[in-house]
């Protein structure tokens, strides 16, 4: 007897689920997670607004409601996106989703049919790449500069596979590089998905988190000719818990999204995004966004420091503008065995092959999260990698 179908009999475990397994020790501290800082959480604030739907609105907030959101919230939405140039009410739609993540599984279940080719970038979010392989779907990673995904090699994908559902990309302090892909680059990939005719899916889960710099339009304010899916979310400045998320896309797409998860989800659960419109309506929304920029801002230049200062000076790493992440490459040498000894260190990082298309594929880097640990854990981590990397390289 077969126990599984097809589509799920080739998948694995996340890594980065199974390395959070190692920090059920208490005594290990974990670089691994992506997590929002513990001092991000408005507690206080939204304990005040759950109290007050549940005293005034507890039917609304416990009931049924329709697939396409709560109303409120998504005018909320569609005003946002419009201030930022990335909404066009005539041809376009939102629907609320449970995270960025039912977002991205929703335009591939929709969208890519079996055996079509997503292409995204080298290395890229482990959570998607899993979504995109539930549907059997072939996977190529394109390489990435500083500027982001190598605009040569984008196009040759494209070339060599017409049978192309989507590009996927994560332009703002991506996961897992930090890396931000430059103005000019989004131009260019934008052309290149008109060119060939194919949906770029946006994911932009950090945008909201620059601490350096100015802010880069996103490739969805650059579209006029609805080739851009946007996946947005409010799991890293609000709270990943609420799973309140959404996509932006033509009215089309948006429709088949919603039957698509009338059978599943039936919809987003209705009293987090109850609490998510109340949240950024009473509240001064941007100043709690800046807090959260100064208290990354804080913890990435603590680790960036201390890595400079105490890791060999042959293994590099990238320096964010924004985000949760730091991506470490080695020199040369054996990747896999350098994150071993570091957990058995007690100190866990996620290995750079599980964000690769083909895990088994060559990989020198490792991803670090900053926004998790505490300043404390951050220091005496890095002291403990430096001591593991020390061992290994000059």
């Amino acid at each position: 007897m077969n126990a599984f179908s097809d589509r799920v009999m080739s998948l694995q475990p996340s890594a980065i689920r199974e390395i959070l397994k190692f920090t059920a020790d208490p005594t290990v501290i974990s670089f691994a997670a992506g997590n929002p800082a513990p001092e991000a959480f408005p507690v206080e604030e939204i304990k005040r607004i759950t109290n007050e739907i549940l005293e005034k609105n507890p039917i609304d907030a416990l009931q049924y409601s329709v697939t396409e959101g709560y109303t409120p919230l998504r005018n909320w939405i569609k005003e946002d996106l419009t201030k930022k140039g990335m909404f066009n009410k005539d041809d376009e739609d939102v629907v609320i989703t449970s995270g960025a993540q039912q977002a991205i599984e929703v335009c591939t279940k929709e969208l890519c049919n079996e055996g079509e080719t997503i292409i995204c970038e080298a290395p890229s979010f482990i959570g998607s790449l899993n979504a995109f392989r539930s549907y059997n779907a072939k996977l190529v990673g394109v390489p990435m500069d500083d500027e982001g995904i190598d605009l040569e090699k984008l196009e040759q994908a494209l070339i060599e596979n017409p049978r192309t559902a989507f590009i996927y990309l994560i332009p703002n302090f991506q996961n897992p590089t930090g890396k931000t892909m430059s103005l000019e680059r989004r131009k260019a990939v934008l052309r290149l998905a008109r060119h060939y005719n194919v949906y770029i899916l946006e994911d932009n889960p950090y945008g909201d988190l620059r601490y350096i710099g100015e802010d880069v339009p996103s490739i969805k304010s650059l579209d006029t000719t609805g080739h851009v899916l946007y996946a947005g979310t409010f799991s890293k400045v609000l709270s990943p818990g609420l799973r309140v998320g959404y996509l932006c896309a033509p009215k089309n797409v948006i429709a088949k999204a919603v039957v698509c998860m009338q059978v599943s989800t039936v919809h987003t659960s209705i009293f987090p995004q109850m609490i998510t419109y109340k949240f950024v309506t009473e509240n001064d929304f941007e100043e709690h966004l800046e807090n959260l920029r100064k208290i990354y801002l804080k913890k990435s230049d603590l680790m960036l420091t201390k890595l400079k200062m105490l890791m060999p000076k042959s293994i590099k790493f990238t320096e964010p503008e924004g985000g949760l992440f730091i991506w470490g490459t080695l020199p040369e040498g054996d990747m896999p065995y350098f994150c071993k000894k570091a957990v058995e260190n007690k100190v866990a990082v996620v290995p750079g092959n599980a964000f690769l298309t083909n895990e088994n594929d060559p990989c020198l880097s490792f991803r670090l999260n900053y926004s998790t640990p505490t300043d404390e854990q951050i220091e005496k981590g890095v002291e403990i990698l430096a001591k593991v990397a020390s061992t290994m390289y000059r």
